[in-house]
């Protein structure tokens, strides 16, 4: 699945810039990415239609590229997996929404939950261009941190960049109420740093005691091997716009989007099953490739495959950080 945004998502999003001042939304920009640095939340940061529309150029086509790389995971694994309901909680201006349709066409209703009034009404906005689907979702303004019963039960349900807006002693509960409305498969998604790798960590303990299967990237339930200061997390590498460089003051015409995640699946999903993952990328020297593994047995590695058993190093030269070995 390619990490560019959808075409009608693109169109939208340009059509967002007409009579809008460069300088002053790259302003936006630096205000939005100093907040969020500060650990504010978006409610904080984004206040109105022109932060929006920052956010959206600045950040949606990351977030995008890295919500696209997990729900491709998903299908990988889970090839049967034909999900018909979804629910985006912590939905922003919509992203995971959209690479969901871009994964599972055939999703026939939407729900987009959040508790900011300037995104859930971009998100409504940049679905306009959308087809029947996400042009008829449910924009529904509530709070993760206070499960409702209005959030409906999904066959798929993610939650993209989201949990790093609640309190840590909440997060639990959050995850417990996203659990209860998944009745296929959980996708979590946040930032690729030491502290967003801790919140999917906290996660997976809440949900392996739920009795949730962990589909990707684990390939085990066992304690997480890595010790501090490592830490599990994957990179998608993305176009950037001329806009967006402009509004991100960046020269370089891509980049590297790093970010941690979960995907655990209610256990009647059909599913591969599980096998090593690449933690890291693989080292090329002369005599061997040298990959990091996180194993089924619950243990992290190194592994070599030399260049002298040519089969098997045609197979490790195809393989890259954040895949699973076949």
């Amino acid at each position: 699945m390619s990490p560019d945004l959808p075409a009608a998502l693109r169109l939208a999003a340009d059509r967002l810039l007409d009579g809008v001042a460069r300088k002053g939304l790259a302003e936006r920009t630096a205000k939005i990415s100093s907040g969020y640095r500060g650990g504010a939340t978006s409610r904080a940061v984004v206040t109105d239609e022109a932060d929006a529309v920052a956010y959206v150029l600045s950040r949606l086509p990351a977030t995008y590229a890295a919500d696209a790389f997990v729900f491709a995971e998903l299908e990988r694994m889970a090839p049967d997996f034909a999900p018909r309901r979804l629910l985006d909680a912590g939905a922003g201006p919509g992203g995971a929404s959209w690479a969901a349709l871009e994964t599972w066409p055939a999703i026939q209703a939407a729900t987009l939950l959040d508790s900011s009034r300037p995104f859930l009404d971009m998100a409504a906005k940049l679905a306009s261009e959308a087809g029947p689907t996400l042009r008829n979702a449910n924009f529904l303004r509530g709070d993760l941190t206070a499960p409702s019963t209005d959030w409906p039960q999904a066959d798929l349900v993610t939650a993209s960049y989201a949990l790093a807006e609640i309190a840590p002693v909440r997060q639990a509960e959050t995850v417990q109420a996203l659990w209860a409305a998944t009745d296929g498969a959980l996708a979590l998604i946040e930032p690729g740093t030491p502290d967003g790798y801790r919140r999917i960590l906290a996660a997976r303990e809440t949900l392996i005691a739920a009795g949730a299967e962990l589909l990707a990237p684990c390939p085990h339930a066992l304690a997480c091997p890595l010790i501090p200061p490592d830490w599990c997390h994957f990179v998608q590498r993305l176009p950037r716009s001329r806009d967006h460089r402009l509004a991100k003051g960046a020269d370089l015409p891509f980049e590297d989007e790093k970010f941690s995640y979960l995907v655990a699946v209610r256990p009647a999903v059909p599913t591969l099953a599980r096998t090593a993952r690449v933690l890291a990328p693989p080292r090329v020297a002369k005599p061997a490739i040298t990959f990091k593994l996180c194993t089924p047995a619950g243990t992290a590695e190194l592994t070599d495959v030399p260049r002298r058993d040519k089969a098997a190093y045609a197979r490790a030269r195809r393989l890259d950080w954040g895949d699973a070995l076949p």
